[in-house]
């Protein structure tokens, strides 16, 4: 890994993604968000630090990792930050389960890591009309490091895509803002208490970043996650449509069904999953809603 200039974490890769943006594209994945949404799909992007997760359903209990660990008192449990009580976070555990059950959760990377992965797919891109996009997490957490990685991408001639919730300094999102090429801006509610209630911060910088960022002609594709029993009101998804017809940026409301992705990775950092009772929108209400977006004039689809 280069030392040179900012480094970050990232906590995932994913490559040939088709629902993060426009054609075949590279999905980064930043570590750390200031949101606390309960059906998060990616519940090991919150916190900032490395985590340990462990799948007890593959774990032999052979005493491996214990055997590996230096760490006295043995390795981490699931859930732990790497490198907290005596960790040395040299991961020799995870190197040591036979099973792959254990595993950390984000690992340091430099802009050369990151530019070096998503140019192994520019081929893709260039047919596609597709590109790299940038999440989390909250990507704008880990603003240095976002900012250089946009800048070397853009000047590989590569498209790329920032997926926010727009809870950031508005610095910040300016400065993202005039470094991409699509913004993916992430709207849960449009009730200022339940906004807070529910996700655990305040609304209104989120919307008055979003008409910033709207003003720089910067494309946006509001990205609308229904979850049932929170958001899925018609009043909320009405004022939702409103926002979309009076933001001059957005281009294309993206309706997202909840799903218990994020479920199984809460049960390897040792966590319960609040949303148990939910049951997912069925097509027919999804189909009800896109109809709904679509009268307000933008164009609307239903998934990424």
């Amino acid at each position: 890994m280069s030392v040179t200039g900012p480094t970050g974490t990232v906590f995932n890769v994913q490559r040939a993604s088709f629902h993060d943006g426009p054609g075949v594209r590279t999905t980064v994945f930043l570590k750390g968000c200031p949101l606390s949404c309960p059906w998060c799909h990616n519940p090991e992007g919150i916190a900032a630090a490395p985590e340990v997760m462990v799948n007890a359903a593959r774990c032999l209990e052979c005493g491996a990792c214990a055997e590996a660990c230096p760490r006295e008192g043995g390795p981490l449990p699931a859930g732990a930050r790497l490198g907290s009580d005596g960790c040395l976070a040299c991961r020799a555990c995870v190197g040591a389960c036979p099973t792959g059950s254990r595993e950390v959760a984000g690992r340091a990377w430099s802009v050369d890591d990151v530019l070096d992965t998503v140019l192994r797919d520019r081929l893709a891109y260039d047919t596609s009309g597709g590109g790299v996009t940038f999440s989390g997490g909250e990507p704008l957490a880990q603003a240095p490091f976002l900012l250089a990685c946009l800048a070397a991408c853009r000047s590989a001639g590569l498209h790329v895509a920032v997926d926010t919730c727009g809870f950031a300094p508005r610095e910040v999102v300016m400065a993202v803002a005039a470094r991409a090429d699509l913004l993916l801006w992430d709207v849960k509610l449009l009730d200022a208490a339940r906004h807070q209630a529910v996700v655990g911060v305040p609304l209104a910088p989120i919307l008055a970043n979003l008409a910033a960022a709207s003003a720089t002609g910067v494309p946006i594709w509001l990205r609308v996650p229904v979850i049932p029993g929170l958001n899925d009101d018609d009043e909320n998804l009405r004022a939702t449509a409103r926002l979309a017809a009076a933001t001059a940026g957005v281009r294309r409301v993206n309706l997202l069904p909840y799903h218990r992705t994020g479920s199984g990775k809460v049960g390897r950092l040792a966590r319960t999953w609040a949303m148990d009772a939910a049951v997912a929108p069925t097509p027919e209400r999804m189909c009800e809603l896109a109809e709904l977006f679509g009268q307000s004039g933008v164009e609307t689809s239903i998934g990424g």
